[in-house]
């Protein structure tokens, strides 16, 4: 069995009329759907933002200006039928191509290769039965304007 531990882990939220850049993915255990911004763990050596920057750059391949952090959440969760223990950095931060809000879809590429699409979802689109991930998320973006 691996070691538990905690996760240090940043996500960077991506906003444009109303509506936040999430992935779409299922646990393959229990079926359910969630909805998670970009971004992953931290390494050692770099800082949160740094993370931010880099993960999207792997992840899309684009570069991203104006990083400020909104706040830290600590995520208890299982997935796969894995406990899991994250401490989350949530950034926000805009794309330095301004084209990129005009796409409906963004392909993106996780560290391992496989491939997953990005979209821009509103937040009605986050439910008990689909939530956005890690808890509190929704609330923070709430609490600081970015979704409704």
């Amino acid at each position: 069995m691996a070691e538990q531990r905690i996760r240090p882990l940043a996500l960077c939220i991506f906003h444009h009329d109303g509506k936040i850049l999430v992935n779409e993915a299922c646990d393959p255990i229990t079926k359910q759907t969630f909805f998670r911004p970009l971004g992953g763990g931290i390494e050692f050596g770099e800082t949160s933002a740094q993370a931010v920057v880099r993960e999207v750059q792997e992840e899309l391949g684009l570069a991203i200006t104006e990083v400020r952090l909104l706040g830290t959440l600590e995520s208890l969760f299982t997935y796969a039928g894995t406990p899991g223990h994250e401490i989350v950095q949530v950034y926000d931060a805009k794309f330095v191509d301004a084209d990129v809000y005009e796409l409906s879809h963004l392909n993106a590429q996780e560290s391992d290769g496989a491939a997953f699409m990005a979209k821009w979802h509103a937040g009605a689109s986050f439910t008990n039965k689909a939530p956005l991930v890690p808890d509190g998320l929704f609330e923070l973006l709430k609490k600081v304007a970015l979704l409704d």
